[in-house]
């Protein structure tokens, strides 16, 4: 039996290019069809089998087969819903190199169509979970003196990643495969919050814990983070639910806290929105063109920068106007977010914790640090420069 909060992409996927494998191995002699029961995947996070539901799974000749998933998370919103997963396995050709002794290079993934790459290498983009789901399940499956690869697809990814922030981190071309873990976690859900608290009280107890934190939205900034220097068991993801997480971390010991985030999400704590859900609260409009205004914008342009699509959209157009004013609003913006996240945080106690707050824009980038995020970015050992 599945969870009840549902499996995240990569699981599926994993299902699916096991299915396929298996029809590979197995032969002409594989039937097409249902596999009912569902046959157990080692899920590693948690650790442990679960029987995951495959569609289908055939031979297509030429020395490749099929496997098809459809994505199930369980209760709640998600676009993922019903979504059809395909992967395509097939022994390396020949011609290609064999793989490495001891296996290291025998596994290759290709992003087909709907299966978001990053834009600035075109690299498939999946997080370490998903490959080693993917390592863990398909490796007893195949022999080990040959290669195997697998193509994946989402008939519909593309369409759907016009509804994500996928864009806003550098992912183009379709759904990204980032998950973390097994099962889907809800960032505005309750449970979401009773986890983050949990996972921050057993930090907090650890004997090594320092009272240094960074804490991320969601699994966008859980694979970003690292790429930008931070040391990965600092990261914390709270979901939307930032101000409980703030408070509860003062609470726990924590010194020193980053909140590392899109500049397109954490502009609404600026504005005193500390559960950032969109559902709950937006303004962000409002906030960007108070803060403009504050630094002396007036007039059509202020017009200009409110009607913007995205946040992302009004700064870059401001940049290309008036790049120094751009950059005072951004640098206004970051400290409003430091300033405002300390005053909620000074209605539930009297706490030394510092605040920094870090923004980075859709290019991957570091767009504005506050007074205090530039110091903790260097304390915990980013190359600012």
């Amino acid at each position: 039996m599945t969870s009840p909060s549902g499996f995240t992409l990569p699981v599926w996927v994993a299902a699916a290019a096991r299915a396929a494998v298996q029809a590979l191995v197995a032969g002409p002699d594989q039937a097409a069809g249902p596999m009912d029961p569902a046959p157990p995947l080692e899920l590693l996070d948690p650790p442990g089998l679960q029987p995951v539901p495959v569609e289908a799974a055939a031979l297509l000749g030429g020395g490749a087969a099929l496997g098809i998933s459809r994505c199930e998370p369980g209760e709640g919103l998600d676009l993922t819903r019903g979504l059809a997963v395909w992967v395509l396995a097939s022994a390396w050709p020949a011609s290609e190199p064999p793989p490495r002794e001891g296996g290291a290079d025998w596994l290759r993934l290709e992003a087909g169509e709907g299966v978001g790459v990053h834009g600035d290498s075109a690299e498939l983009c999946l997080s370490s979970y998903a490959r080693d789901l993917l390592k863990v399940n398909l490796r007893p499956l195949w022999p080990p003196e040959q290669g195997l690869k697998l193509r994946i697809v989402f008939p519909r990814g593309r369409q759907l990643a016009t509804r994500t922030s996928n864009a806003a981190f550098g992912v183009v071309d379709g759904l990204a495969l980032i998950g973390t873990q097994a099962i889907v976690q809800r960032s505005a859900a309750p449970d979401q919050l009773e986890n983050c608290l949990a996972d921050l009280r057993r930090r907090a107890a650890e004997p090594g814990f320092r009272g240094d934190l960074v804490v991320v939205i969601g699994e966008n900034g859980l694979d970003l983070a690292p790429r930008l220097g931070l040391p990965a068991e600092l990261l914390l993801k709270a979901g939307n639910w930032l101000g409980p997480v703030i408070v509860a971390a003062a609470e726990a010991g924590v010194r020193r806290l980053i909140l590392f985030g899109y500049h397109g999400k954490l502009i609404k704590l600026a504005g005193g929105i500390f559960h950032t859900h969109h559902h709950l609260a937006d303004g962000r409009a409002e906030i960007l063109t108070t803060v403009a205004a504050l630094e002396g914008m007036s007039g059509e342009a202020l017009v200009r920068l409110h009607g913007a699509a995205t946040v992302e959209a009004a700064l870059d157009g401001l940049t290309a106007v008036d790049p120094g004013l751009a950059a005072r609003v951004e640098q206004r913006l970051a400290d409003t977010i430091e300033r405002r996240s300390l005053a909620y945080l000074a209605r539930y106690g009297s706490f030394a914790m510092r605040i920094g707050a870090v923004l980075f824009d859709r290019g991957r980038q570091l767009r504005a640090c506050g007074s205090e995020g530039r110091e903790l970015l260097l304390a915990f050992g980013h190359p600012l420069g």
